[in-house]
């Protein structure tokens, strides 16, 4: 019982470096998915600002084909006035003319408007694709070492696993049945030392009885508190 009780403790001990090791492997892994969010919300951005641009010139373009179609109303309507016989037709001619060109101004004030809005997204493009480029590389630089970070991870839990496989080789079913229950009931925590006349897992007093229990070493005793299993280490090394 006593090699059960050190496989056990050695067994623990495995787990929580496996454990340990997974979790900075999560960690890795959620670092470089962070970097690559922030790629593609830097892609998001310019492609956003075309498509800022697509409607812009689209609408640039609706007010040059209105500015041209009043520029043509305009000679039209300049030559029709050399026709006009009677005042009032003039005048009326004329008002449209002034209408025009009016509506002309407020035309090419508007195309002005975007032509300079353009040159803006034009620039902010340009700035935020080379942003981008240095990103991409940098990011690049990242993802290689955290992927070397993860690779070196991985190995220590591979050969953690073979130490583990072999640990368990001697362990009855029943005892490793009970261990994986309690470790998936005490947080991944199944087996704790004993020490003076504690458990450590919980901090508890153990009882006197139960405690000198323990040197002996002949059984697979649990803390009456946290039902953790209870090793004495410096027994189990000392033998």
């Amino acid at each position: 019982m006593r090699n059960n009780l050190r496989a056990l403790y050695e067994l623990q001990e495995i787990d929580l470096r496996i454990d340990g090791l997974d979790v900075e492997r999560g960690q890795l892994l959620a670092e470089a998915q962070a970097l690559e969010a922030k790629l593609v919300e830097a892609r998001e951005k310019i492609s956003s600002r075309r498509e800022e641009a697509q409607a812009l010139e689209a609408e640039k373009t609706g007010l040059e084909a209105s500015l041209a179609g009043e520029s043509e109303n305009i000679v039209r309507s300049e030559s029709h006035l050399k026709e006009i016989k009677t005042q009032k037709e003039y005048q009326a001619v004329s008002k449209e003319i002034t209408g025009a060109k009016k509506l002309i101004a407020e035309l090419e004030d508007q195309i002005l408007q975007k032509i300079n809005t353009l040159e803006e997204i034009s620039g902010d493009v340009a700035k935020k694709e080379a942003d981008l480029s240095e990103l991409v590389e940098n990011i690049a630089l990242q993802q290689a070492e955290v992927q070397r970070k993860v690779e070196n991870l991985e190995g220590g839990i591979a050969a953690d696993v073979t130490t583990r496989e072999q640990t368990i080789k001697g362990l009855p079913a029943s005892v490793l049945k009970r261990y994986a229950r309690l470790r998936e009931q005490r947080r991944g925590v199944a087996v704790v030392e004993a020490k003076e006349g504690n458990c450590m897992g919980c901090n508890m007093h153990l009882p006197p009885q139960l405690y000198n229990t323990l040197f002996r070493a002949d059984d697979v005793i649990t803390c009456p508190h946290c039902q953790r299993i209870l090793v004495m280490r410096q027994e189990l090394e000392a033998k």
